[in-house]
């Protein structure tokens, strides 16, 4: 890679000798991608253009440009674009487009900016919808796509019944129902619902559980900043 141009967003910078930064980059061209940055690093949330060059897992990177008037999030928006931005650094391997993902990201940048224009009753919902919205992109791109009519045994899902969600199996049938487990007509509910489209309250119900174990299993023993900081946020606020 020899001065390849780059279209993406800061997601996570830390100082790196006396005069640069270690930066990662979400671009629409390689995904995630870290570098060196020889200059002061870029406001996070704003769409960047730039240039990468290097064979190693470290790029170079340099004639950094921001493409946008500066933006700031505030409160709620702040807690859910870091969420967003520590789901890219710990879930996304390097160097692998995920062209729908990063439109999604895009998308719901433009979203939290709006999110000061609804009204504090419509608010809980909207930030539901981004995240959920971004996981569910994410996750399918990543590999983990899931099949919300069919059990681990490849039985249907029955409305009535009660699973429990692993993710290397599926939906596995449990005898009776607990905090961890779904019942069978909140997951049927997915099928209804339309690629791009806006979740349903039902279908973010399954959803926010569900996601939150895949991502909890996938993240391992390490869980994220940004979660930690959000219900502590809450606590406070409460």
């Amino acid at each position: 890679m020899r001065n390849e141009v780059l279209h993406g967003y800061l997601i996570h910078h830390r100082k790196y000798r006396e005069r640069s930064q270690i930066v990662h980059i979400f671009s629409q061209e390689y995904g995630r991608i870290d570098g060196v940055l020889r200059q002061n690093s870029p406001p996070q949330y704003q769409p960047l253009r730039l240039q990468a060059s290097g064979k190693s897992e470290l790029k170079n990177f340099s004639h950094l440009e921001i493409q946008s008037q500066p933006i700031f999030f505030q409160g709620d928006a702040f807690f859910c674009g870091f969420y967003l931005n520590e789901l890219i650094l710990r879930l996304c391997p390097l160097e692998e487009a995920l062209p729908q993902s990063f439109l999604q990201y895009a998308s719901a940048v433009q979203n939290l900016q709006h999110l000061n224009l609804r009204a504090e009753a419509e608010k809980p919902l909207f930030l539901k919808q981004i995240l959920r919205q971004f996981e569910h992109v994410l996750l399918q791109e990543l590999g983990y796509a899931i099949d919300f009519s069919k059990d681990a045994n490849q039985n249907d899902v029955l409305p009535n019944a009660h699973y429990q969600f692993q993710l290397t199996e599926g939906f596995l049938p449990v005898v009776s129902r607990s905090s961890a487990s779904l019942q069978g007509e909140l997951i049927l509910s997915m099928q209804t619902h339309i690629q791009g489209g806006d979740f349903s309250v039902q279908q973010l119900q399954c959803l926010t559980k569900l996601y939150r174990q895949m991502i909890t299993a996938l993240l391992g023993d390490r869980p994220l900043k940004s979660r930690q900081l959000w219900i502590q946020h809450r606590q406070v606020q409460n």
